[in-house]
């Protein structure tokens, strides 16, 4: 397992590319022998047929053109490299599959897949150790940009007294930070599905970028370049944030992704919850821009280690890679996989079709995809503004430090990893028998965990408003602070898989379009906190983001009891029988 992580982390691809191959070689490379195994005749003969690696449609028939290895179709026989490994001649039309190029329609390519259903190369077919290894790699790096958007409001007053602005432009360097995790993703997140590019080079590069712009953000000399680094680190730390549960699902079969997601939620939870703990405590000692280079050391630290550990997730960039080696290995041209096939198809108009437009009309033009990215939005945008009450609270009620209040969000970490015990739990003896022969669960069947916690978001909003006053213990509002991570920890993990489930040949387009609008939410409504909390006071504003709560419950019902309907009515969606 450790030779394959360095193998194929970022350091191990540099090594062998410095080195020719010779450093950390794969199987093939050190018996050519095996290169064979990878190709799926099956498909090459497909392929040669009518053009892709389907199935033909029914009525065709490749009887007539079969015949792998024997020749039949045109009389030819397979032929041998030079090099002594069996490798079919470049101008031999059916020299490795058997089947008749159709002049029309075929292509003579031979296909390069996985050589079965066991190939350890299949990130679903890593050993356990390994998987989880990655994953909490990802959920590392998922806290370490997380933990960015809070740790900067314990500094807020910092920033005010040194530029000289108001609490609302102060309060600009968390929502643009925000801002920018919603843009980031309409570029990288389907750049990463491309099989040349992968997901770990868009992790270690725009990783690395953020890293280094935590610099000029802490020595700002002015409010404006302060705001435009705040942005430009949001931006690229935005991978992460979207592309984290692509990751997960790289990994782990149907039955269990629901298993890593909620892992990887753990990771999103902490940065939020851990960020005012960490960063009040730095602005009490070092003043406000030590939370940034707190943020520097932790995310720097992160990209060393996913630099020297974190292999390739993405099957179709593996494929694409190992047909590249094959190629160079045998010097056939021909040989191909179906990532490549597929991207070769691609134009300049529909990547950026699937990069620009079609996140935004998904979310438009699909009911589902809106109303349960609105949800998400409003809980995102609720979780930010009601936040910004926890000052008030806790040190103009009960009088905590500023480092003592960061200890008040803890009670929402409690909530979570508790509620992640019990939904583990409901999926392990519930969920996944709920799966077909196939390793099919129906869509609307992930939004049941989601209809239980639309109710905890009142409740939680409800109880911290009510008993936020000195009469009450500090304990009552910080328990009911904890029902918060309840709701949003069960809705997550419903949504996001539902529309992963519901959508699965435009997953990246989904989860971009659901990262831009939560974080347009979660950017837009920290501006008003502050203005509503003193207005209104700490019960009637919470009260009042209790309500739209209230408002939103009907949706995961409405869509667990119609959503097939709705399903069946879209051209994007996949329909189950």
């Amino acid at each position: 397992m450790v030779y394959d992580l360095f193998r194929d982390s970022t350091f191990g691809q540099v090594v062998r590319l410095a080195s020719g191959g010779r450093v950390f070689p794969y199987p093939e490379e050190r018996d050519p022998s095996l290169w064979e195994k990878y190709i799926n005749e099956e498909k090459s003969g497909y392929l040669a047929h009518h053009g892709n690696t389907q199935p033909p449609e029914e009525g065709q028939d490749l009887n007539t053109a079969r015949g792998i290895r024997t020749g039949e179709a045109n009389n030819t026989t397979s032929s041998f490299s030079s090099s002594g490994t069996h490798l079919p001649e470049k101008d031999n039309p059916n020299g490795t599959n058997g089947v008749g190029l159709d002049p029309e329609k075929g292509v003579d390519r031979a296909v390069i897949d996985w050589y079965g259903p066991d190939d350890p190369e299949n990130p679903r077919n890593w050993s356990r150790p390994k998987r989880f290894f990655v994953t909490f790699e990802i959920v590392f790096l998922t806290f370490s940009v997380y933990i960015g958007s809070a740790i900067y409001t314990a500094g807020i007053i910092g920033v005010e007294q040194q530029f000289g602005v108001s609490q609302v432009a102060a309060t600009l360097g968390l929502t643009l930070y925000v801002a920018g995790y919603g843009l980031g993703p309409m570029v990288f997140a389907p750049m990463s599905e491309v099989p040349y590019i992968g997901r770990t080079p868009i992790y270690i590069g725009t990783l690395l970028v953020f890293v280094l712009f935590q610099i000029p953000t802490a020595l700002a000399s002015n409010f404006g370049m302060l705001l435009a680094f705040r942005f430009l680190t949001g931006l690229f730390g935005s991978p992460a944030l979207a592309t984290g549960g692509a990751t997960i699902a790289d990994m782990y079969r149907p039955q269990k992704q629901a298993y890593g997601l909620a892992i990887w939620g753990i990771g999103a939870v902490c940065g939020p919850v851990l960020g005012p703990l960490v960063g009040g405590f730095a602005v009490q000692a070092e003043g406000w821009t030590w939370t940034i280079w707190e943020l520097m050391w932790l995310s720097g630290v992160c990209w060393v280690f996913l630099v020297f550990l974190l292999p390739e997730t993405s099957s179709t960039n593996i494929l694409y890679r190992r047909t590249r080696r094959l190629r160079k290995l045998t010097g056939n041209p021909r040989l191909t996989c179906e990532p490549e096939l597929i991207a070769s198809q691609m134009t300049g108009k529909q990547i950026v079709t699937m990069t620009f437009i079609r996140p935004i009309t998904l979310n438009f033009t699909e009911p589902m995809v809106f109303l349960l990215n609105l949800y998400i939005a409003l809980i995102y945008g609720l979780l930010y503004i009601w936040f910004e009450s926890f000052p008030i609270v806790f040190i103009s009620i009960y009088g905590f430090t500023l480092g003592q209040e960061g200890l008040a969000f803890l009670g929402l970490l409690v909530g979570a990893l508790l509620t992640m015990c019990f939904l583990f739990l409901w999926l392990y003896f519930h969920q996944e028998k709920q799966y077909n022969e196939k390793g099919e669960l129906v869509p609307e069947k992930r939004l049941q965990p989601a209809m239980v916690g639309s109710f905890f978001v009142p409740i939680c909003l409800f109880w911290f408003g009510w008993s936020s006053r000195a009469s009450v213990h500090w304990i009552m509002p910080i328990i009911g602070s904890s029902f918060f991570s309840t709701a949003a920890f069960l809705l997550f993990n419903s949504v996001l898989p539902y529309l992963s489930d519901a959508y699965p040949d435009h997953v990246a387009s989904i989860f971009a379009g659901n990262d831009l609008f939560r974080s347009a939410f979660g950017a837009g409504f920290p501006l008003f906190a502050g203005a509503m909390y003193r207005r209104l006071g700490v019960a009637w504003a919470s009260s009042t983001l209790a309500f739209l709560g209230v408002a939103f419950i009907p949706i995961p019902f409405l869509l667990y009891r119609f959503g097939a309907v709705l399903r069946g009515k879209s051209r994007y969606a996949k329909s189950f029988d």
